[in-house]
């Protein structure tokens, strides 16, 4: 297996069986761009962890194989640990040191002259909003600052691809925001970035490229804009009524004119719809005629959840 000449992560029928026969990642053929922000979106439980895990070598792939920088992962753990930097979902910082500390001896550790690795040190507590914590210790920081100290020093030793999995779970809104400020200043300085999330926001906001998995399997691979055009809906309803949705659902599917698919979606019935004029008039009017109440009704553009809806019709947030 020979990545292409812009590649930067390449798997190839990557999978890992845990004992009791769970397939937590089934073969999985990925290909990342250097440069791009590649993210890895589904649900909890989907295999998104399990494969950032054999990429970054901390899980062995039953089989398949998987290249960072163009080195075997399970071949040359080794070489690949020193170009990956890896921000996991628990914090690991060494509670025993300093904020600056940390970045420090973790420069050192990858080989830094004690000059260099005090300048990064430094230049990143700047970067990485810090620079007022560089003393303090790590039990002091809150959740946000943390997350951007151990982001700062997964970046400390330059490594040519950072992970970051499931990043903000946790966070606040604004610490959410600072974080993604952040990532998009690693990214215009050319940081290939592989990122696992299972919010929709944070995938449309910050990805060149996504890959949208479930149950270990590849769903649909493309840019956000890519993946929301290929529903073919121009309209996203959702009917909230009383009755039997799974009937109401073939009903308006029959009698709603533009109507592309219906499913029932929990409580609601989501209807895929092309055009917006005069919708939910001709929703509520076809309901009512076939002895449905409707209660609520909402429209939507689609979006990477009503795309993930539209492939394996369930809520991307379970």
């Amino acid at each position: 297996m020979t990545p292409g000449p812009d590649e930067i992560i390449r798997t190839e029928q990557l999978t890992k069986v845990y004992p009791g026969d769970i397939r937590a990642v089934d073969g999985l053929d990925l290909a990342v761009r250097a440069g791009e922000i590649f993210g890895l979106l589904g649900p909890n439980g989907a295999g998104k962890t399990t494969t950032a895990g054999m990429l970054t070598t901390r899980v062995i792939p039953t089989s398949g194989r998987a290249l960072v920088d163009g080195i075997d992962v399970v071949a040359h753990p080794v070489r690949a640990k020193q170009v990956i930097g890896v921000v996991p979902q628990t914090n690991t910082l060494d509670r025993s040191l300093s904020v600056w500390e940390n970045l420090y001896f973790h420069g050192r550790f990858f080989g830094m002259a004690a000059r260099v690795a005090r300048r990064e040190a430094d230049r990143l507590l700047e970067q990485f909003r810090l620079a007022d914590r560089a003393k303090v210790p790590v039990l002091a920081l809150s959740g946000g600052m943390a997350q951007r100290l151990m982001a700062a020093r997964a970046i400390m030793h330059r490594p040519a691809i950072l992970f970051l999995d499931e990043p903000t779970a946790g966070l606040d809104p604004q610490s959410r925001i600072a974080l993604w400020d952040i990532l998009g200043e690693l990214h215009r300085d050319g940081q290939t970035i592989l990122l696992t999330t299972h919010y929709m926001e944070e995938a449309d906001e910050l990805c060149d490229r996504l890959a949208i998995i479930d149950h270990g399997k590849l769903l649909a691979l493309g840019t956000p804009d890519e993946l929301k055009r290929a529903t073919g809906a121009d309209t996203f309803v959702t009917v909230s009524a009383a009755g039997d949705l799974d009937a109401m659902a073939t009903y308006l599917a029959r009698h709603v004119d533009g109507v592309e698919r219906a499913d029932r979606v929990e409580d609601t019935v989501r209807l895929m719809v092309r055009g917006t004029q005069g919708v939910l008039p001709a929703v509520v009017t076809a309901a009512e005629g076939g002895g449905f109440t409707v209660t609520d009704l909402s429209v939507t553009e689609p979006t990477l959840e009503t795309v993930f809806i539209d492939l394996t019709g369930k809520d991307l947030r379970e």
